[in-house]
């Protein structure tokens, strides 16, 4: 299968990378490239599938054939439920399957390399501080960020985009990357990084950070990285109202 040359991490950050990787992966199947991963889970074909790599890739394809696999295995068959349920509830079903895989993953490398107690607890702490795949999916990541920093969120950046350091409405809603700043434009940086940093990535789940380039959907008004949506700031300049993948495509199958 492509992307899944023999891999095997070590320590316990190592496990965390190819964790984080193989998240990002799934994540992407089930949101910027969800058409194409929708249009691979024919229900005609045998038991499907989908994997994520270490390269941050997916892969829909067959089980392996060695028994016992050589690392745990997704859930079977995800493409026969298909077309018996609302495309929503189905990608959330394979979303919590990923999420499961994952943990089983990360969890026999720890067995399998000795980690006793104290590092299976950190590598457990590490993985519990990101939103699940299901989270990410259903939008509940970016509810919990909401609840945890609406009203400071609100208020501050009322205040913000009146001041010279945001400067003008454009410019709030996209955030350009970091250059050399004086130690007054660092601060404010540092500032705006604690307002948003509960604020994730609606395609890769992952925190804000005032050295990225970041855009919101007009109509979900969910934050995305720039690379996730392959937006940037210059394209960003000329765009009216940007509507995300997700978006973008449930209008055009509506």
């Amino acid at each position: 299968m492509d992307g899944s040359q023999p891999y095997n991490p070590r320590t316990v950050e190592e496990v965390f990378r190819d964790f984080k990787s193989r998240r990002a992966g799934i994540i992407k199947a089930l949101t910027t490239d969800v058409e194409e991963f929708y249009q691979q889970c024919d229900p005609e074909k045998e038991n499907l599938c989908l994997y994520g790599f270490p390269n941050e890739q997916w892969e829909v394809n067959l089980p392996a054939e060695e028994v016992p696999p050589e690392l745990p295995e997704p859930a079977l068959g995800i493409n026969f439920a298909r077309d018996g349920m609302p495309e929503k509830d189905w990608l959330a079903l394979v979303a919590v399957h990923g999420d499961a895989w994952l943990l089983s993953v990360a969890f026999y490398f720890g067995a399998r390399f000795g980690f006793d107690k104290a590092d299976r607890k950190r590598l457990f702490n590490m993985i519990n501080d990101l939103p699940t795949i299901f989270e990410v999916v259903s939008g509940g990541a970016k509810k919990q960020a909401k609840e945890k920093s609406s009203v400071s969120n609100h208020s501050s950046s009322k205040s913000k985009s009146n001041s010279k350091a945001k400067g003008s409405e454009q410019q709030s809603k996209f955030p350009k990357a970091s250059t050399p700043k004086d130690d007054d434009e660092e601060g404010l940086d540092e500032e705006d990084e604690e307002e948003h940093g509960d604020t994730l990535c609606g395609s890769c789940g992952e925190n804000y950070a005032s050295d990225e380039f970041w855009i919101c959907c007009d109509i979900c008004e969910r934050w995305f990285h720039g690379s996730c949506v392959k937006i940037t700031p210059a394209r960003a300049e000329h765009i009216k109202q940007y509507k995300c993948p997700d978006c973008t495509n449930k209008r055009a199958r509506s």
